[in-house]
């Protein structure tokens, strides 16, 4: 049987690149989902409000979405090898700050450095496998690589909630030391570093507006329920943000070097798509940081039994990804999304009729349905997003669709955080089963 010349199996010589790349995958993966289970834990350990822990999840996404911008500046101007062992480097020593973190202060402070490296991590490997691996194996690089990143999140939980009851909260963090570890010595012997000849001047005042734009929403949203701040200061915060991202729409419109340019927004079918990433983002990736809150908190259930109900999700995930193509072949992107929406909502909502006694085979189907709806909404509005996008604004529509998507999943979470501070206020901590089911309907609303 003849192999196709654009589907060819990947080579030995560029086996442990992928390799490489597959350890940055997996350890960003991993981090992202690893937490979530292990949150309560966590709390009581830091003298915390366990209702008060999704800045722990927040300052995480939220500086891998500020910092995807600088990936391919970074690369291109001190090399692919080097950016890539700095990003490593960088992640695993935060991993380690976050083990010995004393405080919630300290833990936060960690998680943000440790999200600027994570933000490397996967757009720097990728971009090595496109410049290294010929075209004709690259496809077969890619789906090797993007094991890694199904793993993670299908492990994380589960491997959360084992960790907090075999051991510590620490160990979370500390498992990525010997990754990280491995990932040093590799990056050595199976990444080039490769560097452009030109480099453009890098955009600081428009990545400096993207940040203060991303932190002030995203932060102005977390403060809504903090007693320790106004109500003038969230609003404050949100204005400067809303602000902050007026001034980069007119500074993408004039600025040659902008790392975002206008014109990308100009294919409007990128632009729709952009906008319903964010939106039908929040309500979904606020739920695997708010269903184990939720079922530890609320239901009483074990971190790890938390974390094994979280794997349906994952696999609805993954058995909803051969249906992806045929559905969109037969009904179109149109039909498909306005349908998805409408059920993926629904499905969101439909979760504050689960109570602690709801049997764990109908709440394993519930998550397991959300996961192939989540998965759908997600892949079909990426490939709408990108598919008429030219080549030569590929890479920035691209890192800017992953920015968007980190953001929403940021915001997400701190509205999620949000509501159900404001719902547990509203009903009491004696009906904290309550204030949950009321967050899921809100969020459900919301996509």
């Amino acid at each position: 049987m003849n192999v196709s010349p654009s589907h060819q199996a990947v080579q030995p010589e560029y086996r442990l690149l992928v390799f490489l790349v597959s350890i940055g995958f997996f350890m960003q993966a991993l981090d992202t989902t690893i937490v979530n289970t292990a949150l309560p834990i966590m709390a009581k350990s830091l003298n915390e409000n366990p209702l008060h822990m999704h800045s722990v999840v927040v300052a995480y996404v939220l500086s891998v979405a500020a910092c995807i911008p600088l990936s391919g500046w970074f690369a291109d101007r001190f090399g692919i090898r080097n950016t890539y062992f700095s990003s490593i480097v960088i992640f695993t020593l935060a991993s380690l700050g976050c083990a010995l973190s004393q405080s919630l202060e300290q833990l936060l402070f960690f998680r943000v450095i440790q999200g600027i490296g994570g933000a490397l991590l996967l757009p720097v490997g990728r971009l090595a496998m496109l410049k290294v691996i010929p075209r004709v194996q690259f496809l077969s690089a890619m789906s090797l690589m993007s094991l890694a990143g199904l793993i993670g999140p299908l492990i994380g939980p589960t491997l959360g909630g084992w960790l907090v009851e075999a051991a510590t909260w620490h160990w979370i963090f500390l498992i990525n030391l010997p990754m990280g570890l491995l990932g040093i010595f590799v990056t050595f012997k199976a990444m080039p570093n490769i560097t452009e000849a030109q480099v453009k001047k890098f955009d600081l005042s428009g990545f400096m507006l993207l940040v203060v734009a991303m932190v002030g929403i995203s932060l102005g949203i977390e403060n809504f329920s903090s007693a320790q701040n106004s109500l003038g200061f969230s609003v404050g915060l949100i204005l400067i943000g809303l602000v902050a991202t007026g001034i980069y729409a007119y500074h993408a419109h004039t600025h040659q070097n902008a790392l975002f340019r206008s014109t990308l927004f100009e294919n409007k079918i990128y632009a729709i798509g952009i906008i319903g990433n964010f939106f039908a983002r929040l309500g979904g990736n606020a739920l695997p940081f708010l269903l184990p809150l939720m079922l530890q908190v609320a239901f009483g259930f074990s971190p790890l039994v938390t974390g094994l109900m979280m794997i349906p999700t994952v696999l609805g995930s993954l058995v909803s990804k051969p249906i992806i193509r045929p559905l969109i072949q037969r009904f179109g992107y149109r039909q498909v999304l306005l349908v998805n929406t409408l059920l993926v909502g629904t499905c969101i909502a439909s979760l504050a009729l689960t109570t602690a006694d709801t049997p764990l085979w109908l709440r394993a189907l519930h998550f397991f349905i959300f996961g192939i709806l989540n998965s759908l909404q997600f892949v079909s509005m990426n490939t709408l997003t990108l598919k008429d996008l030219a080549q030569s604004q590929a890479s920035s529509g691209n890192s800017f669709l992953s920015m968007i998507m980190m953001l929403s999943m940021s915001i997400g979470v701190a509205l999620a955080g949000t509501l159900v501070n404001l719902f547990t206020v509203y009903y009491g901590t004696a009906q904290i089963t309550a204030a949950f089911h009321s967050t899921l309907i809100c969020l459900g609303c919301i996509d």
